[in-house]
């Protein structure tokens, strides 16, 4: 059943930040998407997912990359998109300290071009450095770099927190940055 759930939050996490036109999908303010028009997309391309999963999944992935709104009848992925939305989060205070996980063949290019979001709409940053390292270790030995978020905060630079937690900036440039 374990696998069943990792499949599920793979599919979503590509069609609910990635490609939602290929299941015929089109994100909402906020990143929301009706769960019904989901699920029945879903089926259509041959990946039938139960409501159950849904809810399995959201409640038991450690990472808490999907929410329900308050009614249950839309979701969406948190953050991590790559397809152009608002997920509406209001810009925050970060703390004074934020962390990012990454790898030693990395490390070069960051120290000099800093963290930059790619093709997501933000660099993620985590509030300790135990999340960081889980981040840092999909790819190889983890590198832990420690952002000044607060300098950079005061400096001018925009925060925002998603709803499981992660913290998001449009870049971090080299000058923020320490490796811990």
């Amino acid at each position: 059943m374990e696998k069943r759930l990792v499949r599920v939050s793979k599919y979503l996490s590509k069609y609910l930040r990635h490609a939602p036109q290929e299941l015929g999908l089109t994100l909402r303010p906020g990143g929301w998407v009706p769960v019904d028009d989901l699920l029945a997309a879903a089926q259509e391309h041959g990946f039938p997912i139960a409501y159950d999963e849904l809810v399995e999944v959201m409640e038991t992935n450690d990472k808490r990359r999907f929410s329900f709104d308050g009614s249950g009848e839309l979701i969406r992925a948190n953050q991590g998109h790559s397809v152009e939305v608002d997920l509406h989060l209001e810009e925050r205070e970060p703390p004074e300290v934020l962390y990012h996980g990454t790898v030693e063949r990395f490390l070069p290019a960051i120290m000099e071009e800093g963290l930059v979001r790619g093709n997501r709409h933000h660099v993620h940053l985590s509030r300790d450095v135990e999340t960081a390292r889980r981040v840092g270790a999909r790819r190889g030995k983890p590198i832990i770099l420690e952002v000044a978020a607060g300098r950079m905060h005061r400096d001018g630079h925009r925060f925002f927190v998603s709803a499981n937690g992660v913290w998001l900036t449009d870049a971090v440039p080299p000058g923020y940055l320490t490796v811990t």
